[in-house]
């Protein structure tokens, strides 16, 4: 209790050592490999989905990259900013805090925000992450990230389970070239699933089954403090992404063995 408390430096600089891809991948492994040892991990079928981590950086910071745009109407540390007139875009703004973030919204209706996006592939038996992946915000991010996921993960042979959003032609050729079998929700207009996948019984099977992986996002949201990223940067964003889902891996794994006693 009478030792000197060590630098600040210090923590900070262990942090850094800690806060990046490879530490955490490692992690993730660690706790993967116990679930795979106790028979938890299903290697037949999965689901993907993803979903939209808020950037640490506010709209305020989203100025145009050739320093134009009205200055701000006020001093201060928050100054107010008028935005009225101006059409801003990814292609000719940027935020100055977050330069890697993204302004995307992911539904018509929604608002636009600054944000990375956080994708996750489930194992259908128990519901345990087998991979994990950070993008910035984009159009095609969800399905890059769910073919990179696929090609680390899932064998030949599987099934791959998704929402109407990965209903696209390029898509699901690219996972009938891995040999997975595409279960994607169909669009009611213009769908690239057909008949030799939807004939079979366990295509109405997974389009249940896959809705279980909202409930990954939500608790890495609710409970694992997901919603709005701490970090600046898609690097720390990633390291964060992927702490966050072994820490859901062993959270439901404490549910399967029933480490979790209910107390009064």
């Amino acid at each position: 209790m009478d030792d000197a408390v060590c630098n600040r430096s210090t923590f900070s600089k262990n942090r850094e050592r800690l806060l990046n891809e490879a530490v955490s991948r490692t992690f993730f492994q660690k706790i993967l490999g116990q679930a795979k040892w106790h028979g938890l991990v299903s290697s037949e079928h999965f689901s993907v989905d993803g979903t939209l981590i808020e950037a640490w950086a506010s709209m305020k910071s989203f100025k145009p990259k050739d320093g134009s745009g009205k200055p701000p109407q006020d001093g201060g540390r928050n100054p107010t900013v008028d935005f009225k007139g101006q059409r801003r875009k990814n292609d000719t703004h940027a935020s100055t805090t977050d330069p890697q973030a993204q302004l995307f919204k992911k539904s018509k209706g929604d608002k636009s925000r600054l944000c990375y996006m956080g994708h996750a592939l489930m194992e259908n038996r128990n519901g345990l992450v087998v991979d994990v992946e950070a993008t910035q915000a984009s159009g095609t991010a969800e399905r890059e990230a769910a073919k990179a996921m696929v090609a680390r993960s899932v064998k030949a042979g599987s099934t791959l389970e998704a929402d109407k959003g990965y209903d696209v032609a390029e898509f699901v050729r690219a996972m009938r070239a891995h040999r997975v079998t595409p279960h994607v929700a169909q669009k009611a207009v213009g769908s690239a699933i057909d008949a030799r996948t939807t004939r079979h019984a366990g295509y109405g099977v997974s389009l249940k089954v896959r809705k279980r992986i909202e409930e990954v996002f939500g608790w890495a949201k609710t409970v694992g403090g997901l919603r709005k990223t701490r970090f600046i940067g898609l690097s720390k964003v990633k390291a964060q992404t992927v702490f966050k889902f072994a820490a859901y891996n062993l959270t439901r794994m404490a549910t399967i063995f029933g480490w979790r006693l209910n107390t009064i």
